[in-house]
């Protein structure tokens, strides 16, 4: 852990998924100190904090909050994005499921700088155990008279991918099938019910009471320049200790993955990290000397994302984990827009035709294509996150690609890690693909 930890501190120590333990350790202590300032004053001390969403964009907390049009006569609300659905994070569920009166702690004080009465946490729908835990949290906080004036409702989705994006889980919340909506108009002028709304992941909003407990400058003094504070990290994959770690913005990639989740499992060698969840382009292994923040791994052609490192070993077939991953993106993609509707099952069908060995090099170049006609063309990023990790898979690994078309079978001979692992889509046929879509 940390010097100083953040979102978790406690948590070892005490139950605080009750609101006695919380108070004990100072819970809700900073909700007077936040009531006593103006919203001004309490966005400028947001803002000095330059907290990063920890949702995956890395957009400041601060900024975002003063962008709400609180000038607006329509209601303004705050959303807290909880549907964690990018495969290998699970840090929002540890926070809920440990520290909830945390979250609401810092949903009141965020409700009160945009000058919200309404509160709404939108949780994953899998996530039952967590959903009760937070539900309690929210009636005992409710009961104790800390909520005030402020509603906090805890709406619970349906298990859709797509609404982590902002303007689907919006749709969602109001009723509607969850679609991303054309932007502008944003959420801070025309979100929910068409009225100014901010939105923040779990973690972001979770780290707000540390902000006020320290102070914007003290809290700088963890992180980096350009993203302070701690992050939870989860890692999962080939590593002896998979789970979430609480640690600085700036930790080097290595030391999470040797020190902290005990290297790669049962001796064997690195060869791939997907470090924000599986939606950004991999790395190396010769490429984990990066400080885990926004900007470094920006700078190598990858994404911080949602802090959720999954780690490969030799055994895995790239070819096998690029059809795994775009089944799953394929299955999500809501069909609004077409080129990630119909670019998703293109590019699945050609994954299909390659690891089968019924793949010509010709193949190779046309999925590339398909790659180039998604990316940036699509009306959210789903599109982007289902071709990235193909693009940067086929950039790094190549000869894994050109080997399943020249050998006509997977170089790994059933010997995969993940051989016989499956997407949802995988009772669905699929026609033989045979020249890029008009």
């Amino acid at each position: 852990m940390p010097a100083r930890s953040m979102l978790l501190a406690g948590a070892d120590e005490h139950d605080l998924t009750k609101l006695a333990e919380y108070r004990a350790i100072g819970g809700y202590k900073q909700i007077p100190k936040a009531r006593a300032m103006s919203p001004d004053a309490l966005i400028a001390e947001l803002q000095a904090a330059n907290l990063r969403g920890r949702g995956g964009a890395g957009f400041p907390m601060g900024r975002k909050a003063s962008l709400v049009d609180r000038a607006s006569p329509k209601p303004k609300y705050l959303v807290v994005n909880a549907d964690e659905s990018e495969p290998g994070a699970f840090k929002d569920r540890e926070v809920m499921a440990r520290v909830p009166h945390r979250l609401i702690e810092g949903s009141l004080i965020a409700a009160h700088a945009i000058e919200s009465k309404d509160v709404f946490i939108y949780i994953r729908g899998e996530y039952l155990t967590e959903y009760e835990i937070l539900q309690r949290a929210v009636d005992e906080a409710e009961a104790a008279g800390l909520l005030r004036d402020v509603r906090v409702t805890v709406y619970r989705g349906a298990g859709a991918y797509i609404c982590g994006e902002e303007t689907a889980m919006l749709d969602s919340l109001e009723g509607r099938r969850g679609q991303p909506r054309p932007r502008p108009p944003f959420p801070p002028v025309q979100g929910l019910y068409a009225a100014p709304t901010q939105i923040n992941n779990v973690c972001t909003i979770a780290t707000v009471p540390a902000i006020l407990e320290l102070g914007a400058e003290e809290f700088t003094r963890a992180g980096t320049p350009g993203s302070p504070g701690t992050v939870l990290f989860s890692i999962s994959g080939n590593v002896e200790r998979p789970g979430n770690y609480e640690l600085e913005l700036g930790t080097s990639m290595r030391e999470l993955i040797y020190t902290w989740a005990g290297g790669i499992a049962d001796g064997r060698r690195l060869k791939a990290v997907i470090p924000g969840g599986s939606s950004v382009p991999a790395l190396t292994a010769a490429q984990i000397d990066v400080p885990l923040d926004y900007d470094s791994l920006g700078a190598i052609g990858t994404f911080f994302g949602a802090a959720s490192l999954i780690v490969v070993d030799e055994r895995c077939c790239l070819v096998q984990l690029a059809l795994r991953s775009t089944k799953f993106y394929m299955h999500e993609s809501c069909g609004k827009c077409t080129p990630c509707r119909e670019g998703t099952r293109w590019v699945v069908q050609l994954l299909e035709k390659i690891e089968a060995g019924n793949g010509a090099l010709a193949d190779l170049d046309l999925l590339r294509k398909v790659c180039d006609r998604i990316e940036g063309k699509s009306l959210c990023a789903l599109g982007d996150f289902a071709v990235w990790p193909v693009q940067s898979y086929m950039d790094k690994w190549g000869d894994e690609f050109v080997a399943h078309v020249e050998q006509g079978r997977c170089p790994f001979g059933g010997e995969s890690s993940i051989e016989g692992i499956f997407a949802p889509s995988d009772q669905h046929t699929h026609a033989p693909v045979a020249e890029v879509p008009a």
